[in-house]
């Protein structure tokens, strides 16, 4: 049974994912405030983190931000929880590490959705085979990726984003395509996850951050050898 970390300051909210999370199958913990999440992660040791950015004692990001670089919880996928008008902070959350996001108020079938699909997707096998770009390295089947031989760290989602450019050998993939392909689904207006998700993964590439190219107007692809 897949456990899942709820960290929300709204009571309402709270006891509403709780009850519904348990009625999909997930074993759930509960808490109300950042520091307590950091706690809690170390203890509970979630399978995904369902994260709400306001917070007090210590707001969202800064939990997405420690748990990120802790590196034994940096793998645990988050679900950021967000108000409508704080698409900068979102924007903020990717850039540290969070997997995705849901505006509230939210729709319950929508959320659980999109946590199946997360869970899924850490649990899938990628397909073989290895990689090469120049100095970058990405093995699928080991889940591991090198710059210039040294290991970075990358997320399930951003092992499954580099993939899916990887297996469209050079072919341009639409930020739909990507959307739908590595999320598992295809909301309008949630392209810019994918924009995100491809900057982190630039910085992540060094000095090959070339390697995925921006095709105006288009979408993506990987340069080939």
């Amino acid at each position: 049974m897949d456990k899942i970390l709820i960290v929300e300051d709204e009571l309402d909210i709270l006891n509403l994912l709780d009850i519904n999370l348990q009625q999909a199958g997930f074993q759930t913990d509960l808490c109300t405030d950042g520091l307590e999440a950091l706690k809690r992660v170390e203890e509970f040791k979630p399978d995904l983190i369902l994260l709400d950015l306001m917070l007090p004692g210590l707001d969202g990001l800064e939990v997405c931000k420690a748990v990120k670089k802790n590196p034994d919880t940096f793998h645990i996928p988050i679900l950021m929880l967000t108000a409508r008008g704080e698409e900068v902070d979102r924007i903020v959350g990717f850039e540290l590490g969070a997997d995705d996001y849901v505006v509230k108020p939210f729709s319950i079938r929508e959320l659980i959705l999109r946590v199946k699909v997360i869970l899924r997707r850490k649990q899938e096998p990628l397909p073989s085979p290895i990689w090469k770009y120049k100095g970058l390295t990405l093995d699928k089947e080991k889940m591991f990726f090198s710059v210039d031989g040294a290991e970075v760290k990358l997320t399930s989602t951003e092992f499954k984003l580099l993939s899916e450019l990887i297996d469209a050998k050079g072919k341009v993939l639409s930020r739909e395509q990507l959307l739908s392909r590595v999320w598992g689904y295809d909301f309008e207006g949630y392209a810019r996850t994918v924009d995100a998700h491809i900057r982190r993964l630039r910085k992540k590439m060094g000095p090959y951050a070339e390697a995925i190219e921006t095709m105006r107007g288009m979408g993506y692809k990987i340069k080939v050898e």
